[in-house]
């Protein structure tokens, strides 16, 4: 039976619901289709399932009131050129990393992958949303009229190979491609960090210009085809989970209607989510049943150097900046809690 309370609680929920529902659907015949122009920094097989169903999905329910073109990597312009193309509105909206679109902020250091920052994929939201990095991005994002959407988590960060990688030594003078931090921070171990466009890696693996990557999981090893020009997978990481954005010119951004900020919103949070099962569930599968790379491990008693130096290098971001030092404090406290927390958030030997 229902009740009279019941029904008017209902009632007042679907009157919230309806309106946002139907200025989204609704379109006057006399207004103009909104178009943007949203390069990500995936080349188009990962943008296949990190970007594109987002943006499908938001085409499909915006309709002819607002449709994105998505590009993949360097269609537009160069990864690194990304953040200013967005700035100066030569395009609309990006995804990325702030690390790889060279983002002139105090926070670009800790894009993509912060050594060690994050050990699962779940660390990266709670980080900003109970942690309060979330806020200190927007700000510093505000600043160089720039709107940050959402932050969001990837995959983990390990070495696929030409050649096996058992212990530190095997990594000196290896050629990787991999991020400008992950590439700082590998440099104290002999690694040569090298600088290509997205599309050329596969080639470069297979000319012998590159002996290994540092830029994915093994999802991504096998999504792209680098696992076809690989051999060997270190089941070490430096990170557990990239982190990467959404952003959006800021005047693009203001001059959207309020419900389709928020329809873009729910969308990349949607693309969150989307990726932490496909990220958490493909890493498993490929390691138990992939059949191109061979996995390999450096022990843990010498895997403990770096994850030592990790901190080093966590003190010499802080001391740069007021802001990084804030970064660096939230990341301290946020790993200091979850050791303390035990399992399932830290292992002992994690």
């Amino acid at each position: 039976m229902t009740t009279r309370r019941k029904f008017l609680i209902n009632a007042a929920a679907g009157a919230a619901i309806v309106p946002l529902a139907s200025r989204v659907m609704a379109q006057s015949s006399s207004e103009p289709t909104i178009k943007w122009r949203m390069q990500t920094y995936a080349g188009a097989a990962l943008a296949e399932h990190v970007a594109k169903p987002a943006i499908d999905l938001f085409n499909r329910i915006a309709g002819d009131r607002m449709q994105i073109e998505l590009y993949s990597a360097d269609q537009l312009v160069p990864t690194g050129e990304l953040f200013r193309a967005m700035q100066r509105g030569t395009i609309d909206a990006v995804q990325s990393d702030d690390d790889s679109m060279a983002s002139p902020t105090e926070v670009t250091v800790f894009g993509g992958y912060f050594p060690f920052g994050c050990r699962y994929s779940l660390d990266v939201p709670v980080l900003f949303n109970q942690y309060g990095l979330k806020e200190i991005w927007e700000e510093e994002y505000a600043k160089v009229g720039v709107k940050h959407v959402s932050a969001g988590a990837w995959d983990p960060c390990h070495f696929a190979t030409k050649e096996p990688i058992r212990s530190l030594k095997d990594l000196e003078g290896k050629r990787v491609f991999t991020f400008p931090t992950a590439g700082r921070f590998l440099s104290r171990f002999g690694v040569v960090p090298v600088t290509l466009p997205w599309e050329d890696i596969e080639v470069a693996l297979q000319t012998g210009e590159l002996d290994g990557i540092a830029w994915s999981g093994i999802t991504e090893d096998y999504t792209v085809g680098w696992a076809g020009v690989t051999n060997y997978f270190l089941t070490n990481n430096i990170s557990g989970a990239w982190i990467g954005h959404f952003f959006v010119n800021m005047e693009r951004w203001e001059e959207l209607p309020e419900d389709l900020r928020v329809l873009f919103e729910v969308c990349c949070e949607q693309s969150h989510y989307h990726r932490q099962y496909w990220y958490w569930g493909g890493e498993a599968r490929l390691r138990v049943h992939g059949d191109k790379l061979e996995l390999t491990s450096i022990p843990d008693a010498e895997w403990d150097q770096v994850e030592t130096a990790a901190q080093d290098f966590w003190d010499e971001i802080a001391a740069q900046s007021e802001t990084k030092a804030k970064v660096v404090e939230i990341f301290k406290q946020y790993n200091a809690d979850m050791r303390k927390a035990g399992r399932p958030y830290r292992y002992v030997d994690a």
